[in-house]
Parts: structure tokens; C-alpha cells; sequence
């Protein structure tokens, strides 16, 4: 292997079965031992233990990424985004041979196949499908079906345009690949929009029919509290409590749904475990009539600690450009150029990323997708006149845990564009604290303080994560591969209520892309997030209102 990947840009591995991880451990060493290696080293393993969907597994050394993908082989397979490069397929004689078929689709023109112990059948689907082996376990890939040719490194500039949880993500992303990034920023500083909130949650999800929301939630929120210990760590650098997250059940019906879920066994104790009244109550101080489902990984964070703390481990590669003010992009020798409202060029690159939330309608590009703008308004209470929580406590609404004196309540979902902190809001989310605790006289005369931010939301309430589509020169397309999209325009929007949570796993499945690396989610998901979808959807029927995101 190591004469095959030497002198390549990037080099891509796939192990189809991780075990303890000594062998994928003992090819990182390898990898870094080489002075000939590749710049970029990709290994995709199948680890069945897993919760079910792919785990991308941040590592400390920028050049590296680990894949574990806890998936039937040929199931994983015909998901996976990627062009492998050395395949090692050993410990699966008993998975039959359809993976051979979505494997040839995936292996590069010049693949290496090494195997140890597969079944006659299985070599078998393998050389009909192009493999031809030596006799010895190994085989070269000598399919006459055509490859699509490698895609050339991309000129790795780039703008950023918003400087919230997306944006920092954006450029924190690519500046780890070596990439130049200007980041454009109306504001005088990061974090002045709704990533300016004193607190955030994360927490996944759960469902019993596993559907695509949860698992793209669980994706992203596995890799964020990965990834967040890459640039620091909650509680570290980052100002935040990986503290736990209690979400009590909102009725009766509720918690009987919550407890057949909990007892088909399919959440580990430490992502989520379903309490009692008794035990929810116990843990709280506090009643908790159904019960509820605790995450125990998850907490509250403060945005714009996030958002400072990726910025930083940016480096000297981003050039960023705050008090911008109002901007707008035009095409010019063909890239993209970033002008001000008095005529400037703040920036020129060939890929712009829009990460400017309610923003992006500004700009023509951009106007057509189907993104509503929701105001929420969050209430700051002072932790004295509340029961002093461990966790974060929700259900239709949230709690944080004391921080500075203030606990943070809220957050209202208003179809306004009134940016003042008003009675009103402030009331229901009194009333939902008072709901949420049980107890009718908490924050008693609380007065009226907070902050209000406004989040973008789609009608599907999924990102919108990807190359942009052109609706004008649409067409009659029908299929998302075919949708025209904006050369080099790229979109990091309409993560609602879970910024914190959406905003690493998005940045990294953007910067992959960009790069030609395999993808960090399985390919129905990607299609789930493609901002083109809109496009195909916009014709099959008349766009009706957009539900609140909760």
C-alpha cells in the first residue's frame, strides 16, 4: 500500500471490518511515519457497534479523517460518497456478495483489493465485477466500465459570508484544509445575530421509526461533541456545560410512546435513557409527572464562545472583515466578488459560502428558496427566584442552568420582524417555565429582560447544506443531480433552533465536498440537506405554510 499512495494529493482506505481498531490504529501510524505519504489520508471502516448510520471521528491531525460506518456492508456500501483507493475486505464471509457491485461502483480506476478468508461466491461477484486477483489475496480493479475522471484540487480561496455558528464553522473547516478564507461580516463582531443568544441546547433526538431528522440530528450531534473538544471543549474554552439535558414527556400518550422506544434497547444508557416520574423527579429536586428521556452528553453552550473559539483555530489563513455592512455578489472574471453597499470590493474568490441567515433573502441568489424568518424572543431570569437545576430542563419550552445569575427561558417562535424585547413574549415564556417546573409562582414580577434573535427555517425544517440551485434555469428538471446550480455558490442556512448542533457536521460535509473527500454522511441524507431540493419540489405542488420548528 504504501508504494501505491505515494506521490497522490489524497488516498482513500476502506476496511470492512474495524474490530478494536488496531489495525486501522497501526495504518495512521504508518501513514504518519511515511515522508512520501499523501497529504490527505481517508479511511473508511465498517464498525457495527455502533448506533446505525456513518460517525465521522474528528482527529487531531488535520490530514486524517476516520469513517466508521455501523451499516450492513453492501447497505453501507451503496451509501457511501467516495472513490477507495485500497480495499481491505476481511471478517465477512457470511455477508453474502451484493456488496460486490456497489463496491466496484465506488473503487477507483487503479483500486487495490487485498482479502483474507472470503467466501468462492464472494471472489466470484468480485471478478465479474472487474477485480482480478493474483492468486496470492491481492487484486488490482481492471473494469472496462468508465470512471469518472478525479476532480483537480480546487483553488482552495473562499469567502464566507455571516460570521455566526455557521459561518465560524465554514471557515474553521476549510482553514484546516488549507484553504484562504475571507470572512465577510456585517457586524462589527462575530455572533451579533441569533449565534448572539447568552445560551444554546443540544441534544439529539429520538424516534421510534428511526426517520431521517433523528438520524441527521444524531450525525451532527455526535460529531459536535466530538469536534468541540477539537477546539477546546465545553466548559474549557468554550463557556458551556456538557451538564445533561432532561426533556420531560408532555403527556401520558407521550411517555407510553417515549417507553416503547426505550424498550426496543436501541440508544445506548450514555446518549439516552428514558427515566420515570420517580427517577426524573429525584434527579430534578422537582415533580415530573410522565418522566422524560435524559441525554446525558447533552448541555447549553454560549454561541458566540463557540463561534470565537473556531475562529481562532483558524489562524493566520483567514482574513477577516467585520462592520461590513450590506454586500452583494457579482460575477467577475470568473469568480465571485463581495461589494459594499458604496461600491468596494471587500473580496474575490472563485467559491463563496452564504452563512448569513436571514440574510441570505437579501441576496438574489438566494431569494427564491423557501426560507421563513421566525423571531425568538428569550427570557433572562435570575437564577435566585428559580429552583436551582443540575441539567437543562425542556419540552415545549427550555431552562438553562444558572450562568452569570441568569438562567435563560424561551424561546418564542413569532412570525414577526419586531427586534424589541416585548411583554407579551416575555409572558409565554414565563408561563411555559412555570409549566415546565411545576410550580405556578417561579420567577414571580420577573421583569422584563432578554434578547430577541431571529433564526431561518425551511419548510421541511432540515439545513439547506450544498451548492446552490439556480431556480431561473431550472427548467423542467426532474432530478436533483440535474438541477443547475450557481458556479462555486455554496449555502450553510436554515438550522432553526439547533445551530450549535448543525453547524460542525455541515461545515465538514461542505468542506468535504468542496475538496472531493469522501462524504461524512450516507448519500440519502446528503440528498435530504441538497438546497436543490426545493427546486424539484417547488413543481409538485403549491408551497403551503412553514410549521414551526420546536
Amino acid at each position: 500500500m504504501l508504494a501505491h499512495w505515494r506521490g497522490r494529493e489524497r488516498y482513500t482506505v476502506f476496511d470492512s471490518a474495524y474490530g478494536d481498531g488496531s489495525g486501522v490504529r497501526a495504518l495512521l501510524q504508518a501513514w504518519r511515519d511515511d515522508p512520501q505519504r499523501p497529504a490527505r489520508l481517508h479511511v473508511v471502516a465498517i464498525a457495527r457497534d455502533r448506533m446505525p448510520g456513518f460517525h465521522r471521528i474528528p482527529q487531531a491531525d488535520a490530514g486524517l479523517t476516520l469513517d466508521l460506518l455501523s451499516a450492513p456492508l453492501d447497505t453501507a456500501l451503496a451509501q457511501l460518497s467516495a472513490r477507495l483507493d485500497f480495499i481491505r475486505l476481511h471478517g465477512i464471509a457470511d455477508e453474502g456478495a451484493a456488496f460486490a457491485r456497489p463496491l466496484a461502483r465506488i473503487a477507483a480506476a487503479d483500486a487495490l483489493l487485498a482479502e483474507d478468508g472470503l467466501a468462492a461466491e464472494q471472489l466470484d461477484a468480485l471478478a465479474a465485477q472487474g477485480f482480478v486477483f493474483d492468486g496470492a489475496g491481492r487484486a488490482h480493479f481492471a473494469s472496462r466500465k468508465p470512471r469518472l475522471p478525479v476532480a483537480p484540487a480546487p483553488p482552495r480561496r473562499a469567502i464566507v459570508i455571516g460570521a455566526g455558528i455557521a459561518g465560524a464553522a465554514a471557515c474553521e473547516r476549510l482553514c484546516a484544509r488549507g484553504w484562504q478564507v475571507t470572512l465577510v461580516e456585517r457586524h462589527g463582531r462575530p455572533a451579533m445575530e441569533a449565534s448572539g443568544n447568552h445560551a444554546g441546547i443540544f441534544m439529539p433526538l429520538v424516534s421510534r421509526d428511526d426517520n431521517i431528522p433523528t438520524r441527521l440530528v444524531r450525525a451532527a450531534y455526535l460529531y459536535a461533541l466530538q469536534y468541540w473538544d477539537t477546539i477546546g471543549g465545553i466548559g474549557r474554552a468554550i463557556e458551556g456545560a456538557a451538564c445533561g439535558v432532561l426533556q420531560l414527556a408532555r403527556d401520558a400518550a407521550h411517555a407510553q410512546a417515549a417507553r416503547a422506544i426505550a424498550a426496543e434497547g436501541r440508544y445506548p444508557p450514555e446518549f439516552a435513557r428514558w427515566l420515570e416520574a420517580g427517577e426524573a423527579g429525584a434527579m430534578l429536586g422537582l415533580p415530573a409527572l410522565e418522566g422524560g428521556w435524559l441525554f446525558p452528553q447533552g448541555g447549553w453552550a454560549r454561541p458566540g464562545s463557540v463561534c470565537d473559539a473556531m475562529l481562532a483555530a483558524c489562524g493566520g489563513r483567514l482574513d477577516a472583515r467585520f462592520g461590513a455592512g450590506s454586500v452583494r455578489l457579482e460575477r467577475a472574471d470568473g469568480e465571485w466578488q463581495v461589494v459594499d453597499a458604496g461600491g468596494a470590493v471587500l473580496g474575490q474568490a472563485p467559491t463563496v459560502i452564504l452563512a448569513s441567515g436571514a440574510g441570505a433573502r437579501d441576496f438574489p441568489q438566494t431569494a427564491p428558496l423557501p426560507l421563513d424568518v421566525l423571531r425568538g424572543q428569550v427570557s433572562h431570569i435570575v437564577a435566585d427566584t428559580l429552583p436551582a437545576l443540575p441539567l437543562v430542563l425542556c419540552r415545549e419550552a427550555y431552562v438553562t442552568p444558572a450562568s452569570h445569575g441568569i438562567c435563560c427561558a424561551g424561546a418564542t417562535y413569532d412570525l414577526d420582524p419586531d427586534p424589541a424585547l416585548r411583554q407579551s413574549s416575555h409572558d409565554d415564556n414565563l408561563a411555559k417555565l412555570r409549566a415546565l417546573l411545576s410550580d405556578p409562582l417561579a420567577a414571580a414580577d420577573a421583569p422584563l429582560a432578554g434578547r430577541v434573535g431571529f433564526r431561518t427555517v425551511a419548510p421541511d425544517r432540515l439545513p439547506l447544506i450544498g451548492r446552490l440551485p439556480d431556480f431561473d434555469a431550472a427548467g423542467g428538471t426532474e432530478r436533483l443531480r440535474d438541477v443547475p446550480r450557481h458556479p462555486g455558490l455554496y449555502g450553510l442556512l436554515g438550522y432553526a433552533s439547533r445551530g450549535l448542533t448543525w453547524a460542525p457536521l455541515a461545515a465538514e460535509l461542505l468542506a468535504a465536498s468542496l475538496e472531493g473527500e469522501p462524504l461524512p454522511l450516507e448519500a440519502n441524507l446528503v440528498d435530504a440537506l441538497d438546497p436543490a431540493r426545493f427546486v424539484l419540489r417547488a413543481r409538485r405542488a403549491p408551497r403551503g405554510p412553514n410549521p414551526v420548528y420546536d
